[in-house]
């Protein structure tokens, strides 16, 4: 399980090195062969590799017809580029993914649990920042499952 936040510097060459506590865990899980993918929150969504053809295949399976199912093939297949951690635990982010996101220089690494998101630090800090006055500021119902949660 991936989790925590973690802020990292992409090198000039727009390598990203994944922290050292989460090496291991990718090594043994997907030999260092991860995808990076598009997210729908204009950040970048980092798998490894199994985790990802886990939901390519139940993309795939989804009706061609359906135009949010097509949507969603054409942004996370569509976008998808493989990668390989280096010995030093970096890995290229594809250009046209660094642009998408808006990465630069200071970048945030997200734990999700399957997955890591990566975010252009000024953007994750104000997206964050909004979700938490939305939460003060809704008074809607939570759904059973997030209803049953202690936290």
């Amino acid at each position: 399980m991936f989790r925590g936040v973690s802020a990292i510097n992409l090198d000039e060459k727009g390598r990203l090195a994944v922290p050292t506590r989460y090496r291991a865990e990718l090594g043994d899980c997907c030999d260092n062969q991860i995808v990076v993918t598009v997210g729908l929150d204009k950040c970048l969504l980092l798998y490894p590799l199994p985790e990802f053809e886990e939901i390519e295949h139940k993309l795939v399976k989804l009706p061609a017809l359906n135009k949010k199912a097509k949507r969603l093939q054409r942004l996370l297949i569509g976008h998808a580029s493989e990668c390989e951690m280096d010995a030093q635990g970096r890995f290229l982010i594809p250009e046209p993914l660094r642009r998408f996101a808006g990465l630069d220089k200071k970048v945030v690494l997200i734990g999700q649990g399957n997955k890591f998101e990566i975010w252009d630090e000024d953007s994750w800090n104000q997206a964050r920042d909004t979700w938490i006055d939305e939460e003060q500021t809704d008074d809607e119902e939570l759904s059973p499952e997030l209803g049953s949660l202690s936290f």
